[in-house]
């Protein structure tokens, strides 16, 4: 079993807010700025040192150490596949680990991170689902994986880490006020990591009473992984369409409020002799008409103990060639990195411990 790694008993900073970090410094003398000043080092320079936050007065710096903390998560293993893609393990504090997965496109890199220890949505296809729900990640935990993956990719040279996926481990909605707090930082063009949120994506298996506060909260990309057009195949799939109906769904996704050109994107992971015929294309057409919609096809990615399979080419093209009739986008993802187990819905946190007490709920 691993270990869990010696916990400081101070705060993570990461974990708190501008406007608390503000009141921090008020409540021991100090003027508002500072928090900026620290938030660009901690954020914008990415440094893992209070004394290196060198503008920030000396009295200043000292006051932070003595509070907190600057962790990262720590990298236990590394994988990297045939095509570049790599797939990080992040221990934890408490001994439990999440994946993330670093994703070379033509001109970028594309990551693809974790909001939860596990996941309680028990989705069929999904290898993270069969674990359940451990915990949520902290907002520094979800934070601390962009920034130990953006300083991997400066080490590779050439490519920026611009674009990111909440599609690992987990259902953001789920984890919501730490996932929000960390689009926050995440997003910030001032202070934060400064990610354009046209370039950001969040994933949802379809919780849509949190829709109208995401719609509130932020511009990311909204994501939804559907699966079937129809109520008794996407209850086989996935345990969420028992309480949230597929009606009830595309009504929330007809109601999203989008910006001009933009579109919901509908995830549809094609499983052979589930949900991949040309009449279910024909009812996906149909069911998404009420909704400014593309469609990402996913080919089923195979892990062990799964009784499903891969669609034939023929089939896959079939079903896509029927959604480009009825005028809609429809692009086949073909996945990146199966052969480490790093493609959609293989992440499941491996070499993961049982051992938790909740430190990063929040």
């Amino acid at each position: 079993m691993i270990q869990p790694r010696k916990r400081d008993k101070k705060p993570d900073i990461r974990n708190i807010s501008r406007n608390e970090l503000i009141a921090f410094f008020a409540g021991h003398g100090m003027r508002s700025f500072r928090a900026d000043q620290a938030l660009q080092w901690l954020y914008a320079r990415r440094v893992q040192r209070f004394e290196d936050m060198t503008n920030l007065a000396k009295d200043a710096r000292t006051l932070l150490a003595d509070h907190f903390t600057i962790p990262r998560p720590e990298v236990r293993n590394v994988q990297v596949a045939e095509d570049g893609t790599c797939k990080f393990l992040f221990g934890l504090n408490d001994g439990n680990c999440v994946e993330s997965v670093l994703i070379p496109e033509k001109d970028h890199y594309t990551l693809c991170l974790s909001t939860q220890v596990g996941c309680a949505m028990g989705c069929a296809f999904c290898m993270t689902g069969k674990t359940g729900l451990i915990r949520n990640l902290s907002r520094a935990e979800i934070i601390g994986q962009v920034i130990s993956c953006q300083d991997e990719a400066s080490a590779r040279g050439g490519m920026r880490l611009s674009n990111l996926v909440l599609m690992g481990m987990g259902e953001p909605l789920a984890n919501y006020d730490n996932v929000v707090g960390a689009l926050g930082v995440i997003t910030n063009s001032d202070w934060g990591l400064k990610f354009s949120t046209r370039r950001v994506t969040l994933s949802t298996a379809g919780l849509a009473d949190r829709f109208a506060d995401l719609a509130r909260d932020t511009r990311v990309r909204l994501a939804v992984s559907l699966n079937a057009a129809d109520n008794t195949t996407r209850s086989r799939l996935m345990p969420v369409n028992n309480k949230i109906p597929i009606e009830r769904l595309i009504d929330a996704c007809a109601r999203y409020p989008l910006a001009p050109r933009d579109k919901i994107t509908f995830e549809y992971i094609l499983i052979k002799g589930i949900n991949d015929s040309e009449k279910q294309a024909r009812q996906l057409a149909k069911r998404l008409r009420s909704v400014r919609a593309k469609i990402n096809l996913i080919p089923f990615n195979p892990h062990p103990d799964t009784p499903f399979q891969r669609p034939d080419n023929a089939a896959i093209e079939a079903f896509q060639s029927i959604l480009i009739k009825n005028n809609y986008t429809a692009i086949i993802r073909w996945s990146k990195g199966s052969d480490i187990d790093a493609a959609c819905g293989q992440l499941s946190g491996a070499h993961r411990s049982t051992v938790s007490d909740g430190s990063g709920d929040q």
